[in-house]
């Protein structure tokens, strides 16, 4: 599985990737998870499975759905408390239940 995390510049989520892949290793999983601006979206979407959202813009969920839905991407905004905690185990639980279809 491949994620992206997406938000204004891509250094604020880069911590939530982090705990992401540490969470990944420790299970012997083979996840690539990677940041970027919103600004690459469009260029980049297709290296990926799966496209997480930073809460800090969410008010551009409407767009980056746009670009998502037109390249056939599962897209959602990461929950708040998620976020904050730097919870690398619920950001991932969030990406599989995405891909797998079941945005809860």
């Amino acid at each position: 599985m491949k994620i992206l995390l997406i938000c204004s510049a891509g250094m604020s989520t880069s911590l939530l990737v982090q705990a992401m892949r540490k969470t990944a290793k420790e299970s012997q999983e083979e996840i690539i998870i990677d940041s970027s601006g919103s600004e690459a979206l469009e260029e980049i979407i297709n290296q990926y499975d799966v496209l997480l959202v930073g809460p800090q813009v969410r008010h551009r969920l409407n767009r980056f759905s746009e670009i998502a839905k037109a390249f056939n991407k599962p897209i959602a905004v990461i929950d708040s408390k998620t976020y904050g905690l730097l919870d690398g185990q619920s950001a991932l639980k969030q990406a599989r239940e995405l891909l797998a279809g079941n945005p809860n």
